[in-house]
């Protein structure tokens, strides 16, 4: 199969480069290709002429989003849309990542795929309007959301936790009152995989299965790691944004199990796997 990834060269997409290896693949990035101007992203497209695109690039600091607010939805609304035009004009199926910040967080239960969108950021806002651009100018999609994601070499929160974890000092205060599923870009990369070779349409959400805090998440990498230093939790108002952080970022793969898909790992598990893979990150 010939795969084009937009955003080939972040973090989700050198996993996705490994793991999608043994397909023809082609990857959109900048500087040679960017998503804000149509007739780039087309022309990359043309050239290569792909089956199917996987959409991963975006601006995905979400502070940085609620400060520059019109790079956010160029890169993320207008680019998805330019995305998608350029598919559909060369018939390539698009698979399109987005975010459980297309959500407010105020549910006491995961959100399924289902639930109607309201974001509380930029960068929710941002992502939403792509996904409704998607839909919209590609019929032939399928915009997978994820959350609390992290992946060889990242930018993650995983990655800062092991940078903090290595040095000396006082406890380290971690927000112990948002909820989510941490998710290995391993785990994500193999679910798109899959999706790749089925004729679906529509939206999937696509974290791994169980839940924890951000405190959990940090407990579970120290002690996977044999990191000493001390953890404590602590409340969001202990450390404020210029971006709320929703309180629930939960999902439900209701989707999955409704095409009858194989689950997502747990995240313990994925995250065990991560780091006997990945010793150094």
């Amino acid at each position: 199969m010939k795969i084009l990834l937009t955003g080939g060269n972040g973090m989700l997409g050198r996993t996705l480069q490994r793991t999608l290896g043994h397909h023809q693949l082609a990857i959109a990035d900048l500087p040679e290709v960017d998503i804000t101007r149509l007739a780039s992203i087309a022309a990359a497209i043309a050239a290569f002429h792909p089956t199917a695109v996987i959409h991963a690039a975006a601006m995905t600091a979400v502070d940085a989003c609620e400060t520059d607010a019109d790079r956010a939805f160029a890169v993320n609304a207008c680019g998805s849309a330019n995305v998608a035009i350029a598919c559909h004009r060369h018939r390539a199926r698009l698979l399109a990542i987005s975010t459980d910040y297309v959500f407010d967080g105020a549910l006491e239960r995961p959100y399924h795929e289902w639930d109607p969108p309201n974001p509380q950021t930029v960068y929710g806002a941002s992502k939403w309007a792509g996904e409704e651009a998607i839909r919209t100018h590609c019929p032939d999609h399928a915009i997978i959301r994820t959350a609390w994601l992290y992946g060889p070499g990242g930018p993650s929160f995983y990655h800062a936790m092991l940078k903090l974890g290595a040095q000396d000092g006082a406890p380290l205060k971690v927000v112990d009152d948002q909820i989510g599923n941490p998710t290995s870009t391993e785990a994500l990369a193999t679910l798109l995989a899959r999706l790749l070779d089925l004729p679906l349409a529509g939206t999937f959400h696509a974290s791994c299965e169980g839940e924890t805090t951000w405190h959990g998440f940090a407990q579970e990498i120290f002690r996977l790691k044999g990191l000493s230093r001390g953890l404590v939790p602590c409340t969001t108002a202990d450390f404020p944004r210029p971006a709320p952080r929703p309180a629930n970022s939960r999902l439900d793969k209701r989707a999955l199990r409704l095409h009858n898909l194989p689950p997502m790992p747990h995240w313990r598990d994925a995250l065990a796997k991560f780091v006997t893979r990945h010793p150094e990150g």
